[in-house]
């Protein structure tokens, strides 16, 4: 409750006075009255602070308690047995406890006002005296843990004098055992020092027994032990490398560590050799880490391994014979593939699978080889980068690459007989020319790879070096045998015709057959001129052809003179230049063959001009005037009257066809020729007339009008206007006549 609430009435004369005199001016002992200031300062007042708020509930709380003891009693009163238990009484007895209540909050107020510092002070003299009483009993716990730590103290006191008696009566106890310790620190530092020599320089039980024993098997545990006995080795070296010499100690060591050696490489190679006798029919090995580090270990003996490695070249040489064999006669597994032999009517797959299953197992071989001696990584021993696949392979100068040469050639020779009759025997059975060119370009390609994977002085490279040079010349024998037979063909006598006979044709398919093979093929990769190892089988397939076009020819024209040779051996050459247009590698033999093209068409150039000449009547003429002496005049020679019959012949067959189109160049299969060649001969007989002309006009030749006698017929004495009824370009056909 509030005092606000409480406060004690005012005379009503004080409060009203202001309000009644608030228009009229206050005088000045109205404003020093203390009533008036006290008013004043009592209603200016703010209670709504937090402080004051605060003071006013704390004091409500104070005085709120004691007001509530006279309301509880009544109802205690109010309740007791001894009340009455009627309703109406009850009512009255609470209506008369409220007014009580109302009348004992306004005493309390009252009291408040009147006894405020007394209660305050009251109330810390009582929260006082708590505090008095709480600190002496916290006084009296100080008192009693005081005694207990005086006691406490006299205690360790004690004690002390105890442990000081103690220890000078056990001083020399104490002595003995600290000497004691020091003895056993520096035995134990003795003895770490002695276990670590023995464990560096000596072998274990179980390390001596991996290296000796028979039962311990070759594995990471043995090439520990070996490993230890190599560093217990080195370290020993260099310990007797030292100012002292050689130790009795250091010399037993490498005793005992040689004598294990020796019996671990002798476990080695009885080991390899025991695996390489296993390794049997199998084409494809592997080689697992034991078996590469073994040989790596055997290595430094070289005795051993070469001992070691002779059971695996027999043991390989018997597995791939009889592989081989059974790919030629059983085939694979349930009968898949099938027998090689099988095939045997067909030359090329025949060969081609033999020397396909025989390139297969070099590889594999290869394989097992290299990884065998550890090379078959990215990068081997020398830092040299792997070889690439179809590479030639060099074998370098290390110790495995030497092994693995000599291995691998061992290891396919048993191959190289049953190999070598079969491909022969093939071979020469062998009718066809083009079969046997591809048989001998197969043959000549699987010994260019061997040479690449084994080297040329391996014995299955110079098995098949062997073989290839029997198969060409089965090959050459058969198509110079071809070429023979073709030249002893005569043509028909009955046949007119100037194109290419039947033999020619029937010659040149099969040279284009040999040249779509060759093309096909790798081999001109291995030469640094394009077509050089083909040349050979051009100039003995292409001579004979020639040659027996040119004497056939000269056969054929003494039974019939009409029958144009010159035309006929033109178009069977420039056949045969045309089958060798479409391969790049036949360039050389295309520009030979060109040669003796021109040189037929020279004179064919020469025949056909002189035709010409006799055609247009001017052939004599111009003999006469090559043939006359400079002393001799023209016109005693070849009067007029002969010369303007000879011109007027000359004019009229300047109108006939012939002179756009020669009869004889039509059988000519090369337009290009047929064109050449009557555009050379019209520009001779250009020249010629030219010639005739100068002649005619000149005074010393004693021509009566000479101009009148060339300009009656055409072309009217002028070397220009013939050059344009040709259709030909003066300049040009000058050069070219020069």
């Amino acid at each position: 409750m509030s005092v606000q609430a409480h406060s004690p009435a005012l005379p009503s004369s004080s409060l009203s006075a202001p309000s009644r005199n608030a228009g009229t001016p206050v005088s000045a002992s109205q404003t020093r009255n203390p009533i008036t200031i006290r008013l004043r300062k009592i209603l200016g007042t703010n209670f709504t602070d937090e402080a004051t708020t605060e003071a006013l509930r704390t004091l409500s709380e104070l005085y709120g308690t004691q007001s509530t003891v006279p309301v509880s009693d009544s109802k205690t009163q109010t309740n007791s047995p001894d009340s009455d238990d009627d309703w109406s009484d009850d009512g009255a007895d609470v209506g008369l406890a409220v007014e009580d209540h109302r009348e004992n909050l306004n005493e309390t107020a009252s009291r408040a006002r009147k006894n405020l510092r007394r209660d305050l002070e009251n109330k810390l003299a009582q929260g006082s005296q708590q505090f008095l009483h709480a600190f002496s009993e916290v006084d009296q716990k100080l008192d009693e843990l005081q005694n207990h730590v005086a006691a406490m103290r006299v205690a360790c006191d004690e004690a002390e004098t105890q442990l000081r008696l103690s220890s000078e009566a056990s001083r020399s106890l104490l002595d003995r055992a600290e000497s004691l310790r020091s003895e056993r620190e520096e035995v134990e530092m003795r003895k770490s020092i002695v276990m670590l020599f023995l464990n560096r320089f000596t072998l274990n039980g179980e390390e001596a027994e991996a290296i000796t024993s028979r039962n311990v098997p070759i594995g990471p545990r043995f090439f520990e032990a070996m490993n230890k006995t190599e560093h217990i080795r080195n370290d020993c070296r260099v310990l007797m490398s030292g100012e002292d010499g050689p130790t009795k100690a250091g010399l037993d060591i490498m005793a005992s560590t040689s004598s294990y050696l020796e019996q671990g490489y002798e476990k080695i190679y009885r080991w390899c050799s025991f695996e390489f006798r296993q390794m049997g029919r199998d084409i494809q090995l592997e080689v697992n880490s034991n078996m590469q580090q073994a040989i790596c270990r055997l290595s430094q003996r070289p005795e051993l391994l070469s001992e070691a490695l002779a059971f695996l070249t027999q043991t390989r040489q018997t597995g791939l014979l009889s592989a081989f064999l059974d790919a030629l006669t059983r085939g694979g597994p349930s009968g898949l593939p099938r027998p090689i032999e099988l095939h045997a009517h067909d030359p090329i797959r025949y060969v081609g699978d033999m020397l396909a299953w025989v390139h297969q197992a070099i590889a594999a071989e290869c394989e097992f080889l290299e990884s065998l001696f550890g090379l078959g990584g990215e990068q081997e021993d020398d830092g040299r980068a792997r070889r690439m696949v179809g590479a030639v392979r060099t074998f370098g100068g290390s110790e495995e690459e030497g092994w693995v040469k000599e291995l691998l050639n061992s290891s396919v020779t048993k191959l190289c007989v049953p190999l070598k009759v079969r491909v022969q025997q093939t071979v020469r059975s062998q009718e066809s020319s083009i079969v046997s060119y591809k048989v001998a370009n197969l043959l000549q390609y699987y010994m260019l790879t061997m040479r690449r994977t084994i080297g040329e002085d391996a014995l299955l490279s110079t098995t098949l070096s062997e073989i290839t040079e029997v198969s060409y010349k089965v090959f050459f024998d058969a198509i110079e045998a071809h070429g023979r037979a073709l030249l002893r063909i005569p043509l028909d006598p009955d046949d007119s015709s100037l194109t290419p006979p039947l033999p020619i044709l029937e010659h040149a398919q099969l040279l284009r057959e040999i040249m779509q093979v060759y093309d096909s093929s790798l081999l001109d990769d291995t030469t640094s001129e394009p077509g050089q190892t083909f040349n050979r089988i051009l100039d003995v397939m292409l001579d004979p052809a020639m040659d027996m076009c040119a004497a056939a020819a000269e056969e054929k024209a003494r039974y019939r003179p009409q029958w144009d040779r010159a035309v006929f051996v033109l178009n069977c050459w420039c056949y045969l230049q045309n089958v060798l247009e479409a391969f790049e590698f036949t360039s050389g033999k295309r520009r030979t063959i060109q040669e003796k093209i021109d040189e037929r068409v020279r004179l064919l150039e020469d025949e056909h001009y002189e035709n010409i000449l006799r055609d247009a009547s001017l052939y004599d003429t111009v003999a006469i005037i090559k043939s006359k002496s400079p002393s001799d005049r023209l016109s005693h020679v070849l009067p007029a009257q002969q010369l303007q019959p000879t011109l007027a012949r000359f004019s009229l067959w300047l109108s006939s066809p012939e002179v756009v189109h020669s009869p004889r160049l039509s059988a000519l299969t090369s337009p290009s020729l047929h064109s050449t060649i009557h555009r050379v001969s019209l520009a001779r007989v250009t020249k010629a007339y030219a010639k005739l002309c100068e002649e005619v006009r000149k005074p010393e030749n004693r021509y009566e009008a000479a101009s009148t006698l060339l300009g009656m017929e055409r072309p009217f004495g002028q070397a220009g206007v013939l050059w344009a009824i040709f259709g030909l370009e003066e300049e040009n056909e000058e050069s070219a006549a020069d």
